[in-house]
């Protein structure tokens, strides 16, 4: 043990023994000229395969990457001097491979950055951080729609495809090779805006026509509208990006007396679905209705409100509930209903079904509760 110990002194001479049966030795190991502080806890037949290591937090991370190496050294070292030894060797390389990977980029990377956003336009730049790490760029499509394309750029490996953070309601993939540019790169995001523009244009188009429930300020990536219809019902629309003149998903939000007649019209007219005509006007002919706009509805007595909370947004999310009664026709969160029915002793449920009284006109309400919401 005296010449165990001799050995550990000679190697890490800051590491030094806690007890008197050498299980607990505490202190630092050095690499670079810098002190890591360290504990290591062996049992009692002083086995290192069953030995433990804590160190701070610093020298966690430098080794965060290596686990599985220390404790294969761990296993395989015959005592804890050539284990230390194993252990100030891939210390030595974790470091080395840190200030590698943290170190700045050449000149070079800069320069020719400099030069891709001098070739593209400067006036296309709209952020540049520090780090040349993160650039912002600007486009417009042919119909003067404002577009931004954020890329993350790898210092460390420059012919290497950068990140893409795009508002787009389709993957964007960027075709890349080790020559590839700024400008090839909003060439590319340009020509994707273009085999957009006929989506865009049919969104943007009710958006301007209609009252959109939600999303209450839809991105260029959202694909759905819930546009208000009239008598508290409303229809919620899909559209395919890549075929917006397409009969899009359609679903209905209301009482049944108003709603079921707009499911058979939908059903019996979708023979005059006219994929050449804007979507807008499709459904406006298949439904046989003209869609009321924001300013229409609020001038009249059409309200969106909950009859409970008597407020329109709860939580971000609109009133999705109606009083199927003709006469009442009142809509409701889904959270507020479902507190309201819960609290009342006549109320039943059945699974995920509850069945009540309307709190407005007191007719049979039912409501089936969604866990997302409630």
């Amino acid at each position: 043990m005296a010449t165990g110990l001799g050995s550990l002194l000679r190697e890490c001479p800051l590491l030094l023994p806690q007890n008197r049966e050498g299980t607990v030795y505490e202190g630092f190991v050095t690499a670079q000229g810098r002190d890591f502080h360290i504990r290591i806890l062996l049992p009692v037949d002083l086995q290192l395969k069953n030995a433990r290591i804590q160190c701070s937090w610093r020298l966690k991370k430098i080794l965060s990457g290596y686990q599985q190496i220390l404790k294969q050294r761990l296993q395989r070292s015959s005592d804890l001097v050539s284990f230390m030894m194993e252990l100030k060797t891939l210390l030595e390389v974790a470091l080395k491979n840190t200030q590698e990977l943290h170190a700045p980029p050449p000149p070079q990377y800069y320069s020719s950055l400099i030069r891709d956003i001098e070739t593209l336009g400067w006036n296309k730049v709209v952020f540049v951080d520090p780090g040349f790490s993160i650039i912002k760029l600007k486009a417009e499509d042919s119909c003067s729609r404002a577009h931004l394309i954020t890329l993350k750029l790898n210092p460390k490996y420059p012919t290497e495809p950068p990140d893409c953070l795009v508002d787009l309601p389709v993957q964007f993939a960027v075709s890349w090779i080790s020559q590839s540019s700024l400008l090839s790169i909003h060439s590319q995001f340009l020509a994707a805006l273009e085999s957009l523009k006929e989506f865009w244009n049919a969104l943007d188009e009710i958006d301007e026509k209609t009252w959109v429930i939600e999303p209450e300020k839809p991105t260029r990536s959202a694909t759905m509208r819930r546009i208000a219809v009239g008598n508290n019902v409303s229809i919620n629309i899909d559209v395919d990006p890549r075929h917006p003149t397409m009969l899009p998903e359609c679903s209905f939000l209301g009482a049944d007396h108003v709603v079921n007649p707009l499911k058979v019209k939908l059903n019996n007219n979708i023979h005059l679905w006219d994929p050449e005509t804007s979507l807008l006007s499709n459904l406006k002919e298949v439904l046989e209705i003209d869609f009321p706009s924001r300013e229409t509805l609020e001038k009249s007595d059409f309200s969106m409100d909950c009859g409970i909370c008597y407020a329109y947004r709860l939580d971000g999310v609109t009133p999705d509930q109606v009083c199927d009664d003709s006469r009442c026709g009142q809509p409701f969160h889904q959270a507020c209903l479902y507190e309201w029915l819960r609290g009342l002793p006549s109320s039943r449920q059945s699974f995920n079904v509850i069945f009540g009284e309307c709190p407005y006109c007191n007719k049979q309400i039912t409501l089936k509760m969604s866990t997302k919401k409630i």
